[in-house]
């Protein structure tokens, strides 16, 4: 990226924030069908938060003074290095590995059935907890590609959760107990966020001024 001025590149920094905060929302309320690409989106729009920020190192004379402790933090903070190291794996391999854990708290068959709802058309065998912790029916398509139909299950019949593998358990000197893909993700979007929020403390009152 190519800005011109302090003021253009913590707006950019910002926008970027925005994109990653839209995966974030995928990853918290998004259901089944869209957490997975919303964890790939904040993972990936996330990283390139820090990258767009380090184009003040050229616009300001005290950047690396500034920047320079989120660097070491960044290098050995577990979360923040899993999260390093998640981006390189989805760009580079094109794999998120995920994990999923699943309580049945009470299911009646065929009566529950019911409760969910009635079937697509075309519908096949239907799956409880995939990889995403979503429920639903298989559909075949003409060309015999089988997709998947998304169905929210009541809580108190089943309840999923999906998680990182070797997920970190330390974050800012914090133990995390919490690996759910939702609590990481959002333990890492609030470091991001505070992150922009501190450059444009710093750097942007002298670019709202000129100075």
């Amino acid at each position: 990226m190519a800005s011109k001025t302090t003021a253009e590149v913590i707006q950019r920094a910002t926008e970027t924030l925005a994109t990653a905060k839209l995966g974030l929302r995928d990853v918290v309320g998004g259901g089944a069908g869209r957490r997975l690409a919303g964890l790939r989106n904040l993972v990936v729009f996330g990283r390139s938060v820090t990258n767009v920020l380090q184009n003040l190192r050229s616009l300001e004379p005290t950047f690396e003074e500034w920047y320079q402790p989120y660097v070491e933090k960044m290098k050995v903070d577990p979360l923040l290095k899993y999260f390093y190291a998640l981006r390189s794996e989805i760009l580079k391999e094109g794999t998120l590995r995920t994990g999923t854990s699943m309580h049945i708290h009470h299911f009646e068959f065929p009566l529950d059935m019911q409760r969910i709802g009635p079937p697509p058309p075309g519908a096949g065998s239907f799956f409880i907890g995939d990889q995403a912790g979503g429920s639903g029916w298989e559909i075949t398509g003409e060309d015999g590609q089988v997709e998947k139909f998304y169905v929210d299950i009541p809580g108190d019949i089943a309840t999923f959760e999906v998680h990182l593998p070797e997920a970190p358990r330390e974050h800012l000197g914090k133990a995390v107990s919490d690996t759910r893909i939702e609590t990481l993700a959002t333990l890492y979007f609030d470091y991001l966020a505070a992150l922009v929020e501190d450059a444009r403390r710093t750097f942007g009152a002298r670019a709202q001024t000129g100075a």
